[in-house]
């Protein structure tokens, strides 16, 4: 009897079936059939509670236009839309291609990537994130086209190319805590000044300070998140700026970058624009999220939180729109 169990073990272990062998790179291990992927999957790959980050801007900066031109340029408008959105979105899924590949979002919090899933091959994203891009390369020629300002053709490549450094690349500026920075520099003063500018071809203060107020906004979504995934980021050497300075220090510039725009609202009401008083109603949704973001017991909280703040970016700029119309 103890022969023949020998004799049974062996043949199991010799027979039993071999585990696959998978490369830790998403880019060279076979896609998983984990079902097909709907039109939903896609949609939520381009991360929609972000683009109230792009719409902002483009409305703040339309607003401040009309200060000194109060004439509405709605086509030049709505092409600065377009390539704020299309490079939103183009950005968000240049992040699913390059964190994928490198295996940083494999033990994500939030939504699952179509990369580090398997579901969609990395070449099929990274093409998806490309054609985003040329749209806004088109939507933003189109728009130097009709102003002749030939020299915003440098400032839009810089735009892509800070798109795409931020995870592509062999050092991303995201994995070094210099995400903020940039974020702050191209959703809030580029985009801000860049849509005032090429409708009144003027500067005015009220496009400085709304161009602040838009970039913290953007900080503060940026904040939120990577708050959110502050374990796994320190687990796989992602340096953002929260996980260099830690949490209670994450809580505090959060709290201060979200409050900042209602301060410089303020300022707008005491001195031309008393609609912008209006503006305090973004409160509403901006003191749950910093609540959430002081309290949260699980990340998963820190979603609600980031959806609050992006939500709130675009109210702030509506509220803030009319009030620089209504002068």
């Amino acid at each position: 009897m103890a022969g023949t169990s020998k004799k049974s073990r062996t043949s199991s272990r010799t027979h039993a079936p071999q585990k696959r062998q998978t490369s830790g790179n998403p880019a060279k291990r076979p896609v998983i059939e984990a079902g097909p992927v709907t039109f939903g999957d896609w949609v939520g790959a381009a991360r929609l509670r972000t683009l109230p980050l792009a719409v902002a801007p483009v409305v703040l900066g339309t607003g401040a236009a009309q200060v000194t031109d109060p004439h509405l340029h709605w086509v030049i408008a709505l092409a600065c839309l377009a390539v704020a959105v299309l490079l939103q979105i183009g950005v968000n899924f240049a992040n699913d291609y390059s964190d994928g590949i490198r295996g940083t979002d494999a033990h994500r919090v939030g939504p699952a990537r179509l990369t580090a899933s398997g579901r969609v091959s990395p070449k099929q994203v990274l093409t998806t994130a490309l054609v985003f891009f040329a749209l806004a390369a088109v939507a933003g020629l189109a728009i130097v086209i009709r102003t002749q300002q030939w020299w915003m053709l440098i400032v839009g490549a810089a735009c892509i190319v800070a798109a795409w450094f931020y995870t592509g690349g062999k050092r991303p500026y995201g994995y070094n805590a210099m995400g903020e920075l940039f974020v702050f520099v191209f959703f809030g003063l580029v985009a801000v000044l860049g849509t005032t500018w090429v409708q009144s071809f003027a500067l005015p203060l009220e496009a400085w300070l709304a161009a602040v107020a838009a970039g913290l906004f953007a900080c503060a979504v940026l904040l939120a998140n990577n708050l959110r995934d502050i374990d796994q980021d320190r687990a796989v050497g992602k340096r953002t700026l929260t996980v260099l300075i830690g949490k209670r220090a994450t809580q505090i510039v959060y709290t201060v970058f979200v409050i900042a725009p209602f301060v410089i609202a303020a300022v707008f009401a005491l001195l031309l624009y008393p609609v912008a008083w209006l503006s305090l109603l973004v409160l509403l949704a901006i003191i749950p999220a910093i609540l959430i973001v002081w309290t949260y017991r699980t990340p998963r909280e820190l979603i609600i939180a980031l959806s609050l703040t992006s939500l709130s970016s675009v109210g702030y700029a509506a509220l803030m729109y009319w009030a620089l119309v209504a002068a």
